[in-house]
């Protein structure tokens, strides 16, 4: 009798299996319909092939489509794979490298025999790779040994698959997934797990966007690749919603409409530094406008830090370790990581371009003796920082090299912790809700590198997991959820992901939990027993930055941006030249009720005058004519409406004024 196993399914009943069973089979043995929806399994919580054999007593749950988040992740990674089949079957010769599922979808790393791919070779191997799925290939778990695998390799000229595998760790278990069978079989190393063939696919929800270059293993001295791009869905449902939302975001660029706007522009003489215009600087300072009315009333104190500072400093903060990579050194042959021996003490010492604002605030905290009734001490900068990122990396005003953090910290007594981060949770919300997002909170845990002690991070994460708790955020609702591995090096943190307009999420606001940094600058405050204590260190964030959160807030808005922060929130455009004495009269009027106003008096017709501003997404039209210049009224165009409403002027102003008040924050 052969031996057996027991295994406990989500329901908490258990079954007893022969050794060798494999999920798919459990699966039919419960009934025809999970059979056929299952799409792979979780055996002891990791994702595994539905035909992998059992091996010991498991806990076993079996995916179907409606757990999304793995179901989309294994049809992206089996599109990847049709691809590569599919390019090598119509393109001989050519040599696949990874090809791995991504946010939205797939790509894949190609090296051609011949020529780099290009976009007029996309149809064709979409129809190839229907024709794959067509054919409902088995996809076949296999484990090769080393040596077996670099010959095939070898053999077949994959010369980037073999260097793959000879450096893969000594000890790590290699297999490789068959597509079909018998002889012309494709095969490809790969981790897996995948469906249990093509067939799982379905051909009409996936679709292949574009191809770029990109270099072997990351490394611009390696070989150039072409890589091709996919979107991958588990319906055409979901594609043709991907592809409109694609559409929509195209239509929100903000690099389209912050040309349009005139808010700003960007070149290469500043590659990754904005060039804000007056409408676009004019966002910005009502934005900083609004935190500045927010921070004050939640006790904040706003301090200013120096741009450059010394290189020991970020040294001892261990960032230069870290970050090194990504700094403006002064002078740029500064060592390249604490690797390369200590920084230089004397007159010539390294400085650098700050990269973050948190030792700087830890300098200021320790001027003077610091008391526990100092505590809790927050100060706030809008701090300019600077970080090198690479080239390709940079988009817009979301990823820049310069950039403006609202950033506070928090330094505080243990006791205090909870408070504070609730009081900040609450603070956020405020904010998110005046600009119409809905958010996600996660918190972001432990990395495997780190600095601290394990007592440390466990102390920091339970005092986050027990604000958000506290302040009934910790639910269903606000997408709870915890990120292992997603931490700071030296600090757990809470993120909040917000929705916008088209469904999109981006990653904001943060704060975290520090006992690190205060350690290795020194920080400390006499405690009510006389003695030195470390008080805690809460990094936080709301709107990140504000270059990145007005390209949110553009394209979240579609332009239209709420009266209190357009640019301009009203133009009043003249008819006819008879109407340019009442046009101006009404200008100032606006003007002296605080409404940034602009007159329109050129001789133009008024139809084109309205779309001129309508593509500015000036929010409020004021027209005036012969008529209105009579009678003291005006005709009111709201952007986005049709028609217009005829209002007396001291009714225009009123309503004006009350669209163009800032939310109170009180």
């Amino acid at each position: 009798m052969s031996a057996m196993l027991k295994i406990t399914l989500p329901d908490g009943s258990a079954r007893d299996v022969a050794v060798g069973t494999t999920p798919a089979e459990i699966a039919a043995a419960i009934g025809p319909g999970l059979a056929k929806a299952a799409l792979a399994a979780r055996v002891d919580g990791e994702l595994r092939d539905l035909n992998r054999p059992l091996e010991h007593d498991a806990a076993l749950a079996l995916v179907t489509a409606k757990d999304e988040t793995d179901a989309l992740e294994l049809v992206r990674h089996d599109y990847a794979h049709v691809l590569a089949e599919a390019v090598q079957h119509l393109f001989p010769g050519t040599q696949i490298t990874f090809g791995p599922a991504t946010e939205d979808g797939f790509y894949y790393d190609f090296a051609p025999k011949d020529r780099p791919f290009t976009e007029e070779d996309l149809p064709a191997i979409e129809a190839e790779m229907r024709r794959i799925i067509a054919k409902d290939e088995p996809l076949i778990r296999e484990v090769w040994s080393r040596a077996d695998l670099i010959a095939r390799w070898t053999a077949r000229g994959e010369t980037f698959k073999a260097e793959w595998a000879r450096d893969l760790p000594e000890g790590e278990t290699l297999t490789v997934y068959r597509a079909g069978t018998g002889e012309d079989a494709w095969l490809d190393m790969c981790r897996g797990p995948h469906l249990a063939s093509t067939g799982k696919l379905d051909p009409e929800a996936f679709k292949l966007t574009r191809v770029s270059g990109a270099y072997w293993r990351g490394d611009q001295k390696n070989a150039m690749l072409s890589r091709i791009y996919g979107t991958g869905w588990l319906s055409k449902k979901q594609l043709q919603a991907h592809l409109t939302r694609l559409e929509e975001a195209a239509k929100r660029d903000h690099r389209k409409l912050g040309a349009e706007m005139d808010l700003f522009h960007l070149q290469a003489e500043a590659h990754g530094s904005v060039f804000w215009h007056p409408k676009g600087f004019r966002v910005w300072r009502e934005l900083e406008a609004y935190m500045r009315r927010a921070i004050d009333g939640a006790g904040y104190r706003e301090v200013k830090t120096p741009q450059v500072m010394d290189a020991r400093q970020w040294e001892q903060s261990g960032h230069w370790g870290k970050y090194r990579e990504n700094m403006f050194v002064i002078p740029d042959e500064a060592p390249n990581t604490e690797d390369d021996g200590p920084i230089v003490s004397n007159d010539a010492a390294w400085m650098a371009l700050k990269p973050m604002n948190c030792p700087a605030h830890v300098l200021i905290f320790r001027q003077g003796i610091r008391s526990y009734r100092d505590l809790p001490m927050r100060l706030y900068e809008n701090g300019c920082c600077h970080r090198n990122e690479p080239h390709g990396a940079l988009h817009g005003l979301m990823r820049v090299r310069q950039f403006t953090q609202d950033d506070a910290h928090i330094f505080c007594r243990e006791d205090q912790i909870v408070d504070e981060v609730r009081a900040f949770c609450a603070l956020a919300d405020r904010v998110y809700k005046d600009f119409g997002f809905t958010y996600a909170i996660k918190l972001a845990l432990r990395p495997d590198k780190r600095f601290g002690t394990d007592a440390m991070w466990d102390q920091a994460e339970a005092e986050l997991r027990d604000a958000v708790v506290g302040a009934g955020l910790a639910t269903p609702d606000y997408g709870w959820e915890e990120l292992p591995g997603e931490g700071a090096f030296y600090a757990p943190k809470l993120e909040w992901h917000l929705t916008d307009a088209i469904g999109r999420t981006w990653q904001v606001g943060t704060i975290q939990s520090d006992r690190v940094l205060p350690e290795r600058l020194d920080a400390s405050y006499v405690g009510e027993d006389g003695e030195r204590h470390r008080p805690v260190m809460l990094h936080r964030a709301i709107f990140g930055s504000y270059e990145r959160f007005i390209g949110i807030l553009i394209e979240h808005f579609a332009g239209k941006l709420p009266v209190w922060l357009a640019p301009v929130q009203a133009v009043v455009a003249t008819i006819v030249s008879d109407a340019d004495e009442y046009a101006r009269a009404v200008v100032a009027r606006l003007t002296a009720a605080g409404i940034r106003v602009e007159s329109d008096l050129r001789n133009e017709k008024i139809n084109y005058k309205v779309r001129e501003h309508s593509l500015a997404k000036v929010p409020n039209l004021v027209v005036v004519g012969k008529r209105e210049a009579e009678e003291n009224t005006v005709a009111l165009r709201v952007l986005g409406s049709q028609g217009q409403t005829m209002l007396t002027l001291d009714e225009a102003v009123a309503r004006l004024v009350a669209e163009a008040t800032p939310p109170d924050l009180a």
